[in-house]
């Protein structure tokens, strides 16, 4: 029983971390996993590196998508694409009253 004690605090300190930081970080991926795979022809998309285009073609055999900006087209891969700041390119105008 006592030896138990004692691996007590290590057992409540992997808890914590796994309920505060891998837990949600999981949770993350899944998330963009799923937009990427939910891309489709047409979408507005800002990739992590801050550009912006459209959504012209998709590739499932290499997980690519190309993508159209001012400049022309360009492939990426679809884990290039920022979730966060393609969900508010494409979130609707707030109403102000």
């Amino acid at each position: 029983m006592e030896g138990l004690g004692s691996f007590m605090p290590f057992i409540l300190m992997f808890a914590v971390v796994y309920f505060f930081m891998i837990a949600p970080q999981m949770k993350r991926a899944k998330k963009e996993k799923k937009f990427a795979a939910e891309l489709k022809r047409g979408d507005k998309i800002i990739t992590k590196s801050g550009m912006y285009g459209k959504v012209v073609d998709l590739n499932t055999k290499d997980n690519s998508c190309v993508i159209e900006t001012l400049a022309g087209k360009i492939k990426f891969e679809r884990s290039a694409i920022s979730m966060e700041m393609s969900m508010k390119l494409n979130a609707p105008p707030a109403v102000k009253k």
